[in-house]
């Protein structure tokens, strides 16, 4: 045999070898279950695509319409039962939960001790990100619920100075009504109803009495004086909605804001992206406070990837996307748009506006002063069966088909049946 033949025999087998490892490259693989198709979260998705095809994995989309992810879970059963789950799913609170209880979700302790999470992330969003002491989820994000959206030029025109509580907040309604636009947008859906709601319970009860009425559902609590005042600030409070606003989408509802045709909307910071979109600048064409009186506290909910049992062949690339969902330059380039705050507490909060920075700091203090506290409005209070009754009986009440006195007698009752 020659020298050029070995030559060529040995260049042969290298380049064999170099196609295998690059397709086994290309063969590793994530299939992702999701409910962000929004254009602002399509664009943030996509960030975390192109870094794990930087890693030499293929993202394989999933993408299921729903602002909710009713229809995404719905989608995930069927999967699950065929025995072919995907790579990892967006999930929220409780969902999370009744899935890890199924023995159906992967661990990644490893991951996570090697990469430190339990450092990083706050100990009230490790109870969905864990089950059983083991970590089965990446959190992608922090909302926060109670939040106050105020027109900058209606602001300005009353007095520009935060309301503190409840009797401040009027005192600003007031000035809306008088300048002769809508003191207070809602959107009459449910999910938004409980919004409202339960920051009004954390205004008018603090963080001590939210935790005894709506995380330990406290008989007394949920019937006695303080929680009567909750309900008649409702009744208060819908005085100041226009008539029009039963069944309004939240997004419509912020756009009266944007344009001035209301002076302010209680809501959760995704509304943020609403502003945003339509080129609104923090603290140039709107406000955003925490709602009065729930200065100091942070009610949460949290988008996270949970990672499902795979084969091993699907092993490594699902490591590498958890990796990927936990890197700080994602959760950066993330949340910028999507309004949200990173899951992490330890990113500098450089690229992010004002609204941005002033929602890290607070969900950092929150987290170290113990006034971090799940949203039952939004899954991370309690299981769907308990907020749907809430629901039921909150919005009863803020449509005046119940009295107050009704509304005390029958939370506790609803809450009861739904256990």
């Amino acid at each position: 045999m020659t020298i050029r033949t070995i030559t060529r025999l040995a260049a042969g087998t290298a380049l064999v070898a170099l196609s295998v490892g690059v397709a086994h490259a290309q063969e590793e693989s994530v299939e992702v279950l999701h409910w962000w198709t929004a254009g602002g979260e399509a664009a943030a998705v996509g960030v975390l695509k192109e870094n794990l095809e930087g890693e030499g994995i293929t993202w394989s989309d999933m993408p299921v319409a729903g602002g909710s992810g009713q229809a995404a879970m719905t989608a995930l059963r069927a999967r699950v039962t065929s025995g072919d789950p995907p790579t990892a799913v967006q999930m929220l609170g409780y969902d999370i939960k009744d899935w890890a209880e199924l023995g159906v979700v992967a661990n990644l302790n490893e991951l996570a001790e090697e990469e430190g999470w339990d450092e990083v992330i706050p100990a009230a969003i490790q109870e969905f990100s864990k089950y059983d002491d083991q970590w089965i989820a990446a959190p992608v994000n922090v909302h926060s619920t109670n939040w106050l959206w105020i027109n900058k030029a209606a602001f300005d025109e009353y007095g520009g100075e935060e309301p503190q509580d409840m009797d401040e907040l009027y005192t600003m309604l007031d000035a809306f009504e008088e300048q002769g636009i809508i003191p207070l947008a809602h959107g009459g859906q449910p999910w938004q109803d409980g919004t409202l709601w339960e920051a009004v319970v954390l205004s008018v009860g603090g963080m001590d009495f939210y935790k005894q009425a709506i995380i330990d559902l406290d008989e007394e609590a949920l019937s006695g004086d303080t929680m009567r005042e909750v309900f008649d600030h409702m009744t208060k409070l819908s005085g100041y909605f226009d008539e029009n606003f039963t069944g309004r989408d939240f997004n419509l509802t912020t756009a009266m804001v944007i344009e001035g045709e209301a002076g302010a909307q209680e809501m959760g910071d995704w509304a943020k992206a609403e502003f945003l979109n339509a080129d609104q600048v923090p603290g140039e064409d709107f406000v955003c406070m925490r709602f009065p009186g729930t200065q100091g506290d942070v009610l949460f909910n949290s988008d996270q990837f949970v990672m499902f049992e795979v084969g091993e062949d699907k092993r490594d690339a699902q490591l590498k996307m958890a990796s990927a969902v936990m890197d700080p330059a994602f959760q950066v380039a993330f949340n910028t748009v999507k309004g949200s705050v990173p899951a992490r507490t330890d990113i500098e909060d450089t690229e992010f506006d004002d609204c941005g920075k002033k929602g890290m700091q607070e969900l950092a203090e929150a987290a170290e002063n113990g006034t971090l506290a799940g949203s039952l409005a939004h899954g991370h209070a309690q299981p769907s069966a308990v907020k749907e009754a809430v629901f039921d009986v909150v919005t009863q009440h803020l449509n005046g088909q119940i009295s107050t006195d009704e509304a005390l007698e029958q939370l506790p009752q609803a809450i009861a049946s739904a256990q």
